[in-house]
């Protein structure tokens, strides 16, 4: 392990990633072939994505859509003119010992996106974190070596070409970012960005989405740089953080013994929880960059860009920002409700049906995750939908029946679905507040428990919880709690 570098020295973390991300076309980027995750190795393979000897790729056109509405998104200029090109990258899983890319005149520059991050206390800091370009790309195949279960106990490695010439957009950001929090927030900012919009399902246990982190350090009063890092083989989040966090460390702690830091490509070991090192880190001479001469120039008119970006949705920041400041809901809440589109969209279909924000906003991040949480499903799968929520919330609010009764029905309502009005008044579940009803069950209840009620009026004021109870069990939680509360408190009083 690394050893905790001296305090005294101060230092700062220089941060960029580079985000791959796979678009969820139909086909690939330059070929007919289906890009459908798990299918059988090999199976979605052809002459063009091989790289046989004759053929001529042909551009994917909604490649070219997802990759300019992600860049306006983005906030990016969309250019006027880009190309592809060839990088020479030889590896076993490229067959063409090459892949086309996008080089010195990328699809979309200059751009832009806000992160949130959120304090103790629940308070959220803004800050904006640049994007140097988004370009156009096609991805490798995949290999599988000895350690896995398939090949157990060989010292052979199998290669699958599916995922070859599956369409990818790389996201490169400026070094913005200082610490290994923020870059954690800046790629689920990205992912969040490709759900709303609909061009990934940004899975990373799938490979759709991948982040490389560069990163160096220097002290804090130094314009330049440090040596550059690069940290592969990162598969979660929080795997991104506490790469960077002990890369951090692992380097102060270097530059105070006086060692040296090599530009190289390290590693991430998640068992060890430590980066190891891997290769020298490549410059872009190495790759010998030149135009592709089987794909024409890329240029987009006008009024297609406009109608791409009247296309998109209102995005993730936006949506924080409206939700505080026109529903008057928290940070922390704005954060769990926009995290995922599905649940955005949930909360705002039950918005549309007449739910109070905050109200709807306690359901679905209480109860309804709890439920998806247990059962494993997604918000799109249950039974209970928008419009009837808000008719629960309503019933809730209008005092027809307890917040007691409503948790009670959920699990039916989530399960087999319905009208929570219907139900109620199928089971018979409207709640009890004539003011005479409830008087007279207290004062019975009141009465079947003398010892009880001496002793409330001894000191044992905890005792009216008890009295609450049993009016609870003999209404079946239909009496008004607040008005049942209020009038227990009279009475147990009225004899001390």
């Amino acid at each position: 392990m690394v050893t905790q570098a001296p305090t005294t020295t101060k230092y700062e973390a220089v941060i960029g990633l580079e985000t791959h991300c796979q678009l969820s076309t139909a086909t690939k980027i330059f070929c007919p072939c289906a890009t459908d995750f798990g299918a059988l190795p090999n199976h979605q393979v052809c002459p063009i994505c091989m790289g046989m000897p004759g053929v001529l790729p042909v551009l994917n056109q909604k490649v070219l859509e997802y990759a300019v509405k992600t860049g306006h998104a983005l906030n990016c200029q969309i250019a006027p003119y880009s190309k592809f090109d060839r990088k020479q990258y030889f590896y076993p899983d490229l067959p063409k010992n090459y892949q086309v890319s996008q080089f010195d005149l990328p699809i979309a520059e200059h751009g832009s996106i806000e992160i949130e991050i959120l304090d103790e206390q629940g308070q959220p800091t803004r800050k904006k974190i640049g994007i140097t370009r988004l370009h156009m790309e096609e991805d490798a195949g995949k290999l599988v070596h000895g350690g896995s279960e398939r090949l157990a106990g060989s010292t052979h490695s199998l290669v699958d070409f599916n995922r070859t010439g599956v369409p990818l957009i790389e996201i490169v950001s400026e070094p913005d970012i200082r610490s290994g929090l923020e870059a954690a927030e800046y790629a689920q900012e990205i992912r969040r960005i490709v759900r709303y919009l609909g061009v990934s399902d940004g899975n990373m246990q799938e490979g759709s989405l991948r982040c490389d982190v560069n990163i160096s350090v220097r002290p804090v009063d130094q314009a330049e740089f440090g040596t550059k890092v690069e940290i592969k083989n990162m598969n979660s989040f929080s795997a991104i953080q506490r790469a960077i966090d002990f890369e951090i460390n692992r380097q102060i702690t270097a530059l105070h013994k006086g060692e040296p830091i090599y530009q190289e490509t390290r590693l991430w070991e998640e068992t060890a929880q430590r980066t190891i090192s891997m290769r020298s880190k490549e410059g872009s001479s190495d790759y010998r960059y030149f135009p592709e001469p089987d794909l024409t120039p890329i240029e987009v008119s006008p009024e297609q860009l406009g109608q791409w970006q009247s296309e998109l949705p209102e995005l993730p920041a936006a949506k924080r920002h409206r939700y505080q400041e026109e529903l008057g809901l928290s940070a922390y809440d704005t954060r769990v409700l926009t995290d995922d589109h599905a649940i955005t969209q949930y909360f705002e279909a039950t918005l549309k049906a007449g739910a109070p924000a905050k109200q709807a906003a306690n359901w679905i991040m209480g109860d309804i995750t709890g439920y998806l949480n247990t059962e494993n499903r997604l918000i799109s799968e249950i039974a209970l939908q928008p419009a009837a929520l808000s008719d629960l919330i309503n019933l809730i609010e209008t005092q027809t029946i307890s917040g007691k009764i409503a948790k009670d029905l959920l699990p039916e309502l989530l399960s087999q679905g319905g009208s929570p009005t219907a139900l109620v008044e199928q089971k018979g579940l409207t709640q009890i507040s004539d003011t005479a009803t409830l008087e007279t069950l207290i004062d019975e209840i009141i009465q079947a428990h003398p010892q009880e009620l001496e002793q409330y009026r001894q000191g044992k004021t905890k005792l009216q919880g008890f009295f609450m109870g049993q009016v609870m069990q003999r209404t079946k939680g239909r009496a008004d709690p607040k008005a049942t509360n209020q009038m227990l408190a009279q009475k147990l009083k009225a004899g001390k």
